[in-house]
């Protein structure tokens, strides 16, 4: 009996474990998501808490693909991501991650910026209890952030007083006088090439360092997180933008920085 109780205590132990799902990886952020095998499933799967998304609306379709000629109709933001974000919700008690924080699903719009505004904020109508909402200069969060990239209606959303959507800013808008509300951009988004010649070979350059550290504080000193794409996607980079502060880390390899992460903390 003595045997059995140890036994049967590791298989308990085991099974909460395999329950609890994988941690979640605030910094991780699954560029073009929808790439892989299993949209959606296979970054969640690894603990990931951002995800993204291109999507070209097609007489009112928001169907999910990096170009035009890639577009198929079962493949919908709705199919793909809303309702199996949903459906998940639902079963983790009202969390994309048990007891976790709230996931972001950016949109990167490549259509009509107007038409594909317009068109976003009808089909977000019936997910409306899971997102979190931006009312003036305060936000409540939900389950799911959506943030929106690309072809952005900057200026209809921020002459709306309620939204369900926030914007995917730009280096630019740091310096911005007066600096966009961190409820309208509550990151900036810039590509690694136009601002950095290090391409994760060897360490990172002085003036290199010294730039990506004045980019993070500025956007911190704003309440704005701050992410960079078209990386290097290698140990080395990922290393370098976790130790400077970087909030969100680009990449294509999930299993790959999930376990870069998993093993830093």
């Amino acid at each position: 009996m003595r045997r059995i109780i140890p036994v049967l205590a590791l298989l308990i132990l085991l099974a909460a474990k395999e329950t609890a799902g994988p941690r979640p990886l605030l910094r991780a952020h699954a560029h073009n998501d929808y790439e892989h095998t299993r949209p959606l499933a296979d970054a969640l799967d690894q603990g990931f808490c951002s995800v993204e998304a291109d999507i070209h609306v097609i007489q009112g379709h928001l169907l999910v693909a990096h170009d035009p000629r890639e577009l198929r109709p079962e493949r919908t933001l709705q199919a793909l991501y809303l309702d199996p974000l949903k459906k998940r919700i639902a079963e983790n008690g009202g969390r994309v991650y048990r007891d976790g924080p709230s996931v972001t699903l950016m949109i990167d719009v490549k259509s009509d910026a107007a038409q594909s505004y317009a068109s976003l904020k009808e089909a977000l109508r019936p997910y409306v209890a899971m997102l979190t909402v931006f009312r003036g200069d305060t936000t409540e969060p939900g389950a799911i952030t959506i943030v929106i990239s690309g072809n952005r209606d900057r200026a209809t959303m921020a002459g709306e007083a309620v939204r369900t959507a926030a914007l995917d800013g730009k280096l630019e808008d740091l310096d911005a006088a007066p600096p966009p509300p961190a409820s309208l951009v509550p990151w900036v988004s810039g590509a690694w090439k136009k601002s950095f010649t290090w391409k994760g070979e060897g360490a990172i350059g002085v003036e290199d360092a010294a730039k990506l550290k004045a980019l993070v504080a500025k956007a911190h000193a704003q309440k704005r997180l701050i992410r960079f794409w078209d990386i290097p996607d290698r140990e080395a980079v990922w290393k370098t933008l976790a130790e400077a502060g970087v909030d969100l880390i680009n990449t294509d390899d999930l299993p790959g920085l999930a376990k870069f992460l998993n093993d830093a903390k």
